[in-house]
């Protein structure tokens, strides 16, 4: 035999080895993309593999230059056809697909942490502790991989995230030897949320914690249990919204901070934090569970809660005299005041009103009070908490927000006008021009507060606030007041 054919046939197996090799590092890499689609179908959707990203992000164009660390050290991992094939990175990620039964008797935490809030929804073995303010998922049996650490989110349980509050730890374990035994079990699921942040501010009371609670719990029929923390630093909150909270629950509520640092609390479920897709208002589309909720939804609770008799605004029957329609004219008591109430209340009535001047307290019980505006058909108010209110009018009532002058409807239509309308009410507003504000008395119409609202807003909230909202009062012109007037005059008589 030749030397050219020993050369030759040395040559032709070298290539027939490397294209084995060739092949195998093809069936390899087909085998992870399989793997990792069928990752994504049955495992649950918080485990990441990074391993078999970084491979297809490693992946160039032809022109370019190929670096491939992960698919490098696979082949150097190829041995001859005799030896065994070690391939760590493809062994990690079947380390990380289970099986569904495993996933469903381990449970599952899926967290939500965009927009406004964070919260996270915790299935399985849960476990919560006053004391440390901590939720703890426990999996029934320790997972596969040994090398995997306990998975942490830290979530603050009141719906503006920047709200100062302490947060809840929030903590999916890989060993359920490390959990504390339960001392107390639950047979309902629970909803954590902190009394706090801006609580006690009316209009926060219900944009931030009353709503969102609803939408987090409605799904429950009243077979929850509500965790509440911070209690002690607001305490007569949940006295003014016990029967709110009662509406939603058949069972006592738990105050967290009151817990020793020995007690756990057993669930299945556990909801942790509250979310806030809209102010004032709910978005159908993400609310939780089987059935949509919208605002129509939550004023209904509420007349049901505090057995509002009105369900609709004022009727006259066949052969009856016609009544007017009553509307209120909200008194503001500090700043932010509307100068001239009572000629206010007597346009209303040449409009075809029955018209009253009414301050609403704080103080006063809920209950109470929701009676009290239910009895009306119409608020009108300037922009303020007083307008929140407007949850209790009848159904097809109206809302007229008086914006005080500054360029303010943005702030206005987003805290009121948008969540009204949502409610199923007639949203009418009514900006004060700068005649009217008292702004031009105090400030003078050079003052750039007057003359130039947008280097204001320019400047900074805390300048808005100040000037537009807590050092401003007004006195409406009466005569510009009159059309608003008559659409909501004509508005009710159409239904009645």
């Amino acid at each position: 035999m030749g030397s050219g054919d020993v050369k030759g046939k040395s040559q032709k197996g070298s290539a027939q080895k490397n294209l084995n090799a060739g092949f195998v590092v093809a069936g390899l890499i087909m085998l992870l993309v399989y793997l990792v689609a069928q990752h994504f179908v049955v495992s649950a959707p918080h485990v990441v593999i990074t391993e078999a990203q970084e491979i297809m992000d490693n992946i160039k164009a032809p022109g370019e230059t190929v670096v491939i660390t992960e698919a490098q050290e696979i082949m150097d991992n190829i041995k001859a056809p005799s030896e065994r094939v070690v391939i760590k990175e493809a062994q990690e990620i079947m380390d990380n697909i289970k099986a569904p039964n495993e996933t469903a008797e381990n449970g599952k935490v899926e967290c939500k942490m965009e927009g406004r809030s964070d919260t996270c929804e915790v299935d399985g073995d849960v476990r919560t502790n006053g004391t440390a303010l901590s939720v703890t998922l426990v999996p029934a049996t320790p997972t596969s991989s040994s090398e995997r650490r306990d998975s942490e989110w830290m979530i603050r349980p009141y719906s503006r995230r920047f709200a100062s509050l302490k947060k809840v730890t929030v903590t999916e374990l890989h060993d359920p030897a490390a959990a504390p035994p339960c001392t107390v079990t639950h047979d309902t699921p629970a909803v954590l949320f902190a009394v706090g942040g801006y609580a006690g501010n009316y209009w926060h009371d219900y944009a931030d914690i009353l709503v969102p609670l609803f939408v987090a719990s409605r799904r429950f029929r009243g077979e929850v249990t509500f965790l509440v923390s911070n209690i002690q630093f607001q305490p007569r909150w949940l006295v003014k919204y016990k029967a709110f909270l009662q509406g939603l629950s058949k069972y006592d509520y738990v105050d967290m901070d009151a817990d020793g640092e020995q007690v756990i609390r057993c669930f299945r479920h556990v909801t942790v934090g509250l979310r806030l897709d809209k102010e004032f208002s709910i978005v159908p589309e993400l609310v939780p569970g089987e059935h949509r909720l919208a605002m129509p939804d939550f004023t209904a609770f509420l007349r049901e809660t505090y057995a509002l008799p009105r369900g609709s605004t004022t009727t006259t029957e066949p052969g009856e005299k016609k009544k007017k329609p009553r509307m209120m004219v909200i008194h503001r008591g500090h700043y932010r005041r509307i100068l001239n109430e009572e000629e206010v209340a007597r346009a209303a009535e040449a409009a075809g009103f029955e018209a009253v001047v009414t301050e609403l307290r704080g103080e006063t019980a809920e209950a109470e009070q929701a009676r009290l505006v239910n009895s009306f058909d119409a608020v009108v108010g300037l922009h303020g908490a007083g307008l929140t209110n407007a949850v209790f009018l009848p159904a097809g009532g109206v809302v007229i927000q008086v914006v005080p002058y500054g360029k303010m409807e943005h702030i206005a239509r987003a805290e009121f006008g948008e969540p009204v309308a949502d409610m199923g009410l007639r949203y009418l507003e009514y900006s004060v021009a700068a005649e009217e504000s008292s702004l031009m008395e105090t400030l003078g119409p050079d003052h750039p507060a007057v003359k130039d609202p947008d280097s204001v807003h320019r400047s900074g909230w805390s300048q808005v606030f100040e000037l537009y909202l807590a050092k401003q009062n007004v006195r409406i012109n009466v005569t510009r007041f009159a059309p608003t007037l008559e659409q909501a005059i004509n508005h009710l008589r159409r239904q009645q």
